[in-house]
Order: structure tokens, then C-alpha cells, then sequence
């Protein structure tokens, strides 16, 4: 593009938004805007892309390889990898080493670690993290479709009458699809069904919540079945042209009576009854499912529970209508495509398939093609743990806090005889492990494709340099397979060599009998490559590739509009091209509650962070909406526990322990608990979930249940509570709960703390906390009421404030987003009492907790201006505070705001 501006993808969650990036002068920030001419959004993008650009610096990059920690040059790094492996193999066998790789890397990175592992080191030992997210979904559409075919479009959402959204945190999770959901809903009345056990924001825009019992979907969507064919809604002719076990599925499902559906989902009959009576009167039914529905034990059947009652309707492949699995990570899907996964192989074949196997053999030339299926990550890092495995390269991800039993996990690795990492981040829980760390190169430095959640593929394109020694993940792989003595397999010049050789492969003996084939791109040409526009295949060798480059958009708009949905007429990929129905039996999690662990946690994503918050916790902009770990708790739970709002709450498990901020909220189902999945050991003392999930898996996925924990909550016993801002980072490890993020755009932290031990010196805690690297001309400021146990300091450095500390007997109630803002500021001699406050005097306003991450937004100001004002719209809102104006995440809960302040003001 001109003016410097480059078209790129989004690196968060799979919609894969369409990105213009412009570098700043220093290469370490950009312009961002969305990309008005990519189909995934047309110019939307949520707060988390929004913020891309302040999340480029290289504080914290990974920028030259080391070996034992000493920084080494990148051959000796990639020699030590190679004869680390070679030895492993020679000694053990190829299943003695693994890779553990990610729906962050892209598709020829991916493609390129599975031709080494599985066609040339001759293992299947190769698993990715999109296992922990989309294994259910892959096995579900296999058993249904033959193959993990994804039918339907993001339009689909937009000409649906229904929308159902199970196990899905659209508006905050999928932000920019939730846009496009609820402008269809606002233009076209399209009705809305969430099932969720919390009343997530989500459930905002909802004619019908089901708040299910965790982990009852089965037995719901079964009973769903049985009602359509009671009531005379089965498509009798699709099922009996194009589909095979109609009447085992049913007799399955009619083995729940309405008695034991309620029983099961914990829902009233009259709730169950209004949600089949919506979907059996609306032909044009999206069913769309997220983590909800693959991270459990059982997520494989709730999948085809789904799928069966949209092929009992016939109500799959066509405009409106389809079960729309949406994706976690920005690859996950292009990671299925080149078998990610343990048990596939590239291009859609399958390991268990000797004629697959014979396909890819030939086609990579690899006399080595390992023949049966590798370890699923949970039983991968048993293998780990257990000496079987003894080499482990894991790419970009972090297992020590994303994978179940993670303290289990982190044992493993730090036992494992060689462990390499690559990765663009010098310091994460997993990082600190390696043997050898290798610098990767990061979003904006790297070039490669990505597939989202509805079949697109999308370029992401390099617009900064690289910085150190960081190099593409493609281009790690490929150095030790030639040193590996694999030279010839893997002498790639550049991602588009890989592309269209994985392109080529995809149309090898296909004709047809594979849902998956962009063989329209096999000799496609660097050029060509450069300017690839978004598409969505298949896209055959009959197709002329160039129609989808940039240079032709007349008849790359004529090939949009082609449907390219899915089995709307059958042409299922089983042995007889008809699609199975499965029958699923209602069972229970692996897991039950029990008098010591009697509530059940369910963990997930929130609105402004991402994953484990590498890149997302670089800007205050996205840590300010929630600064540290919480749970929520429903209040008859949080009365009975003697916990009330901000209270810490440790939350135990029968391997760890989470403490977190409490929040008392009716909108959590009573019985169960919700804790984000974000923090870290880098930024939180006890904020890693991982340690208190159990490693119970789906018996055909392999996929962790991530959504069922039995747990207890108890009330955090602390001595004193704290909060501060400060200058320089602070070292939250020293407190027996702290957690730490980024404070302001103009730099400095923000520190919650708590501990059971008071200080042996206040004024030391402070004087090490607030002037630590402050330099000479410091003054400390202090206020202390012993009887009350309250301790408050400012720190200045000549007339500027340098930090902040408040400390009490009970949660600190101070203006956080005020006292954020002092951080910096010039204060007069006669003003900086008022700083130990805590609290805006005169005439200023406590913004509140900000809302609206774009334009910095808080939450006082905006129920000021509904209240004050009368801006009962969003459209008014935005208009006096600009709230909800640009990209759109806080919306649902402006929605929310609105509602609260109006119930409150005729209460």
C-alpha cells in the first residue's frame, strides 16, 4: 500500500480481522486501523486490536539465543538443537522427542514442524495448544463429515432468523463478530438464544438465557432432537438422501425424558420448552459454539449433539443456517489444515488412512512418514514428566501456565534432559525452564498466512525489521532439519515456497474425495504471494489463483459472492459421502463436586487480554479494565463464605492454589465460579489457574475439561491490603498476594498486594517500593493511623510524584484511576497532602474503573452522563462521551450501565 501503510492480520482470536499498520519512527510502536476491505471485519476491530500498535516495544523481547543462559550466536543454538535431537533419536528412538507448538505460529511455520516431525524425524509426537480449544470441535465434525470441514460463513450470522450461541462469550471473546451479530439483530429483529451457566455480557443482547448447569449440553440439545422429531420438524428428505443413523441418535436421545432434562441442565421445563419452540419454528438457525462446548469431557458429543439436530433440519450449508464452531486462536484452523494435531497429517489426511499416508510419503519424498498417532499434549507432558520423552521443543506457548495440572507440568520440564524454547518473550513462566532459548520473530516481523474460524485465509505481513537475532519459527525448523541431514526436504527460500508447496499438496490425488484443496495455488509466485487477498477455499486448480490477488478485485468480488458453504446438497466426506449421525448419551464430568471441593470453576478469557498477556499486558490501555486476577461468585455463594465485594478469596483444588479479587455478582450461576485465564507467576504471586484445573480429557479429543474444576473458596486471611503506583516495577513475589500491571501510557505500575505478616518497617516497605531508582532530591510523604492500621505515602522526586502506597487493615478504597494519573505530575508543595487521600478533591471527578479502552472512558463518567445527562442510548452516550465509538467492545456493557442507572433511578 502507499503511504506506508501495510494490509496485515490480527494476531488474537480466530474472527482474523483484517489490519492496516503504519510503523511509528522507532519501530517499536504503529498506527493501527482497521482494514474497511477484509471481509472478517470491513474495518472493525475490538479493543484488543485497536491497542496493537502499544504493544511492539521490545522491553521484554527475547532478542539473541542462549544455551544455559549465556547468549550464544544462532548457529551454535541451532547446532546444539541438532545434536541434542540427533543423540535423543539415535539413543531412543524417534517417540523419544516431541514438539509442542502453537495456534500463534503460522501456516507454513506449522507446515514446515510437521514435515520434519512427522515425515523425516518419523514421529507423530508433534501436538499444539489448539488442542486445549478446538480438538472437540475437529473430532466432532470428523465422526459427522468425514473430515473437519467448518460448513458454514460469517455471513450466515448476519441472514440467520435465530442465532443460537452456546458455550460462546461472543462479545468478548469473538468481539467484532458480536458487532456484526448484534447490528443484524438491531436490522433485522434476528432473535437471539445464549446458553451459558454465567449471564455473561453476551447475554445482554439475548430474547432467551439458559443459564445450564456446567457441562449439560448434551442432555439439552439431545432433548432438542427428540422435540423436532415429535413435532413433525425433521427434513425427512435430507436425512434419508444424505445422511445414515438418524434412528439410533434419536433412540439415544429419547432415553432422556423432560423430567431428566431438567434434572440435568438445572433449568426450568418452561425456559427448555421456549428454546425448542424458537428453533423449531425458524428455519434459519445459526448454532454457533465456542469453549464452552469443546474444553470438556464430554465435548466431542456435545458437538454432534449440535450437528444432529441441524442435520435432522437439514438446516446446514445454506444462507442462515449451520452449527458454526468459532475458533480461540488466530491459526488454530490453519493449524488443523497441515495436521497440528498429533493424530493428523497435512492437508486434511489422516494418519490412521494408509492411502493418506502413501499420498504424503510420496509427495515429501519421506521414506520415514510416521504411521500411527502421537501424544495429545495432556499425555505429552506425561510422557515428559514420565523420562519417555527426553527432547522437547516447545514454540511459541506457555504449557507451565495454559496446560491443566500446570504445577505438574512445570515439574516435568524442568526434569526433561533437553528442552529448547522459541519464543519472542525472554521471560515467562515456561521460558525460564529452557536449555536452550531461541528468539522468534514477532507479529509485524514475520511474513505467512493464517486461516480464521470460517475458512479464510489471510496474509500476515512483515511491516518492521527484525530486531537482535530474532528470526521466523519456518526458518528455525527448516536450519535444524538440515542439520539434521535433511537439507534437500527443507531448503525453503521464503514463506511462499512453503505456502505453495502446501498448496500443491492440498490438490495431490484429491479430485474431490478432500474437503480441503487450494491447489489454485500451487505455482503461485512470490509477487503473487506479496499481494494475496483474503479467501476462503477450497480454491482448486480450475480456479485461476490470480483472480484472488489484490490486483483483481472485480473478479475476486465475483468469487466472494460464490457460495462457499458447505454439504448444503449433501457431499459429505465419510466412505459413502453421507453424513453420520452420532448418537451421544447424557453422562457427567469426569469430575463431581464433593464436600471438600464443593464448587465448580469454570476459567475463560476476558474482554481486553489475551492468553497468558505477553502482549496484551504491555499497554495500561488494556490492563486498566481489570488489573488483576478476580472470581466471581454468586452472592447467596458469597454469603455463605463470608465474602463481600473485594474481598480476596483463595480458591484451592487438590494441586493448587488461586488467590484472587473477589466480585459478588447474581450474574454467576449459585454453585459454580468464574476465574480468568490470564495471569501469570510474572504477574501475579498466586494468579495462575493452571495449577487447580484436573487433566480429565474428552476420550476422543484429548481435549482438557477446562470448565469443570470441583474446587473451595475460602476468604484470603491478610494482615493489611495494598495498593501503589509506582516509578520503576516492583517485585510482587515478595507478597503473599500481589499482582502488577502496566499503570500508564507514560510508563510506571500499578501493584495490588496482601499479605498476613505486617511490615517490620512501613517507611523501609515504602522507601523500597516508591524510590527505588528515583536518584537524589527524594522526599517521602507519610500519613499513618496505627488504632485503624491505615499507612499512606507519597514519594516526590523535586516536584514530581513518583509513587503512591496505601495500605490498610481492610481492601484499600481509593481512587485507582486517579491516583494512576498523579503518577508523574507536578505537585506543589501545598497539594501533596491531599495525594494521601486517595481521592480527587475540589472539583474533580473519579473517572471509576475504565470502561471504554479507546478513549479512556471511566465508569463514573458514564453513569454521569446517563444520569446527569439523560444519555439512555448508546448513540447518546457516545455522542457526549465518545464511549463505545470505535471499536465497539464495551458496548454490551454500556447496555448494561444503561439499564442499571435507569432500574436505580425508578426503584
Amino acid at each position: 500500500m502507499a503511504d506506508g501503510w501495510t494490509k496485515t492480520t490480527c494476531p488474537y482470536c480466530g474472527v482474523g480481522c483484517g489490519v492496516l499498520a503504519k510503523p511509528g519512527a522507532d519501530n517499536q510502536t504503529a498506527e493501527i486501523e482497521g482494514d474497511r476491505d477484509h471481509p472478517a471485519n470491513f474495518g472493525r476491530l475490538c479493543s484488543k486490536g485497536s491497542a496493537l500498535g502499544e504493544t511492539l516495544s521490545l522491553d521484554d523481547r527475547l532478542l539473541f539465543p542462549t544455551i544455559g543462559g549465556v547468549r550464544v550466536d544462532y548457529a551454535q543454538a541451532l547446532d546444539e538443537v541438532a545434536r541434542q535431537f540427533a543423540m535423543t533419536i539415535a539413543r531412543h528412538g524417534p517417540d523419544s522427542v516431541a514438539l509442542y507448538v502453537s495456534g500463534q505460529i503460522l501456516t507454513e511455520d506449522y507446515y514446515v514442524a510437521n514435515k520434519l516431525m512427522k515425515g523425516f524425524i518419523g514421529t507423530a509426537n508433534i501436538d499444539t495448544n489448539s488442542r486445549l480449544c478446538m480438538a472437540s470441535s475437529v473430532a466432532g465434525h470428523k465422526r459427522a463429515f468425514g473430515t473437519d470441514t467448518v460448513p458454514g460463513t460469517y455471513e450466515d450470522i448476519e441472514i440467520a432468523d435465530l442465532v443460537v450461541l452456546v458455550g460462546s462469550n461472543l462479545a468478548w471473546c469473538h468481539p467484532v463478530l458480536f458487532q456484526r451479530l448484534a447490528a443484524a439483530r438491531e436490522a433485522h429483529g434476528t432473535r437471539v438464544v445464549v446458553i451459558d451457566p454465567r449471564r455473561t455480557l453476551t447475554a445482554e443482547i439475548a430474547d432467551l438465557h439458559l443459564a445450564i448447569a456446567p457441562g449439560s449440553d448434551v442432555a439439552l440439545f439431545a432433548g432438542l432432537l427428540a422435540h423436532l422429531a415429535d413435532n413433525g420438524c425433521i427434513d425427512a428428505r435430507y436425512v434419508a438422501d444424505h445422511t445414515s443413523g438418524f434412528d439410533a441418535a434419536l433412540t439415544t436421545a429419547r432415553a432422556l425424558s423432560s423430567g431428566d432434562i431438567v434434572a440435568a441442565t438445572g433449568l426450568d421445563a418452561s425456559e427448555i420448552a421456549a428454546f425448542y419452540a424458537m428453533f423449531a419454528a425458524t428455519e434459519k438457525t445459526t448454532t454457533i459454539y465456542s469453549q464452552g462446548v469443546n474444553q470438556s469431557s464430554c465435548g466431542t458429543d456435545k458437538v454432534n449433539a449440535i450437528i444432529n439436530c441441524h442435520l435432522a433440519t437439514g438446516r446446514i450449508g445454506r444462507p442462515g443456517m449451520g452449527p458454526f464452531s468459532v475458533t480461540g486462536q488466530p491459526n488454530a484452523m490453519g493449524g488443523r489444515e497441515v495436521g497440528g494435531l498429533a493424530n493428523m497429517l497435512a492437508a486434511h489426511m489422516e494418519l490412521s488412512v494408509p492411502a493418506h499416508r502413501r499420498v504424503v510419503r510420496d509427495f515429501w519424498n519421506a521414506p520415514h512418514l510416521a504411521e500411527t498417532a502421537g501424544l495429545k499434549a495432556i499425555d505429552l507432558f506425561d510422557a515428559v514428566g514420565s523420562g519417555r520423552i527426553k527432547a522437547l521443543w516447545i514454540m511459541a506457548t506457555n504449557p507451565v501456565d495454559s496446560l491443566p495440572d500446570a504445577d505438574r507440568v512445570r515439574a516435568a520440564i524442568a526434569a526433561c534432559p533437553f528442552v529448547v524454547v522459541s519464543d519472542v518473550t525472554a521471560n515467562t513462566d515456561t521460558a525460564e525452564l529452557a536449555h536452550v532459548l531461541l528468539p522468534a520473530a514477532a507479529w509485524g516481523e514475520k511474513d505467512g498466512t493464517v486461516t480464521n474460524s470460517e475458512r479464510r485465509v489471510s496474509r500476515q505481513r512483515k511491516f518492521l525489521p527484525l530486531p537482535g537475532d530474532a528470526r521466523p519459527d519456518w526458518w528455525q525448523i527448516a536450519e535444524v532439519a538440515k542439520r539434521l541431514g535433511y537439507a534437500d526436504a527443507f531448503d525453503y527460500q521464503g514463506p511462499h515456497e512453503i505456502y505453495a508447496e502446501y498448496a500443491a499438496l492440498t490438490g495431490a490425488e484429491n479430485a474431490g474425495t478432500r474437503d480441503l484443496d487450494i491447489s489454485g495455488h500451487a505455482n503461485i509466485t512470490a509477487a503473487d504471494y506479496d499481494t494475496l487477498a483474503p479467501y476462503q477455499w477450497p480454491l482448486t486448480a480450475d480456479q485461476q489463483a490470480a483472480d484472488h490477488t489484490a490486483e483483481a478485485p472485480a473478479k475476486r468480488a465475483s468469487i466472494e459472492n460464490a457460495d462457499t458453504r458447505f454439504f448444503a446438497n449433501g457431499g459429505f466426506y465419510t466412505s459413502d459421502r453421507r453424513a453420520r449421525f452420532v448418537p451421544t448419551p447424557y453422562r457427567l464430568p469426569s469430575s463431581a463436586t464433593t464436600e471438600a471441593w464443593p464448587l465448580v470453576l469454570n476459567t475463560g478469557r476476558i474482554r481486553d487480554q489475551w492468553h497468558t498477556m505477553t502482549r496484551t499486558a504491555k499497554t495500561a490501555r488494556l490492563t486498566n479494565h481489570y488489573a488483576e486476577p478476580f472470581v466471581e461468585i454468586h452472592p447467596r455463594d458469597a454469603f455463605r463464605l463470608g465474602l463481600h465485594r473485594a474481598d480476596l478469596a483463595t480458591i484451592s483444588a487438590d494441586a493448587g492454589r488461586y488467590v484472587a479479587r473477589v466480585v459478588v455478582t447474581d450474574r454467576q450461576r449459585p454453585g459454580s465460579i468464574f476465574a480468568p485465564m490470564h495471569w501469570t507467576g510474572q504477574l501475579a504471586s498466586a494468579g495462575r489457574i493452571g495449577p487447580l484445573i484436573r487433566p480429565n480429557t474428552d476420550p476422543i479429543s484429548g481435549q482438557p475439561e477446562l470448565k469443570y474444576s470441583p474446587v473451595r473458596v475460602d476468604r484470603f486471611a491478610a494482615l493489611w491490603y495494598g495498593f501503589a503506583v509506582t516509578q520503576s516495577r516492583p517485585d510482587h513475589r515478595q507478597f503473599d498476594y500481589a499482582a502488577v500491571a502496566t499503570a500508564a501510557a507514560s510508563g510506571g505500575w500499578r501493584l495490588e498486594a496482601a499479605d498476613a505478616r505486617a511490615p517490620d518497617d512501613w517507611p523501609e516497605l515504602a522507601t523500597r517500593l516508591l524510590l527505588d531508582g528515583a536518584g537524589r532530591d527524594t522526599e517521602l510523604l507519610a500519613y499513618h493511623d496505627v488504632a485503624k492500621g491505615q499507612h499512606r505515602f507519597a514519594a516526590f522526586t523535586g516536584e514530581r510524584c513518583v509513587g503512591l502506597l496505601f495500605a490498610a487493615a481492610t481492601p484499600v478504597a481509593v481512587s485507582r484511576t486517579w491516583a494512576v494519573e498523579q503518577l508523574g505530575r507536578e505537585v506543589d508543595v501545598r497539594q501533596r497532602l491531599r495525594l494521601l487521600a486517595g481521592r480527587p478533591g475540589g472539583n474533580e471527578r473519579d473517572r471509576g474503573t475504565i470502561v471504554c479502552a479507546c478513549f479512556d472512558v471511566g465508569r463514573n463518567d458514564i453513569i454521569a452522563a446517563i444520569v446527569d445527562n439523560g444519555c439512555n442510548s448508546l448513540a447518546s452516550l457516545g455522542e457526549r462521551v465518545k464511549a463505545g465509538t470505535n471499536c465497539g467492545s464495551c458496548r454490551s456493557e454500556l447496555t448494561r450501565l444503561i439499564a442499571e442507572a435507569n432500574l436505580s433511578e425508578t426503584a
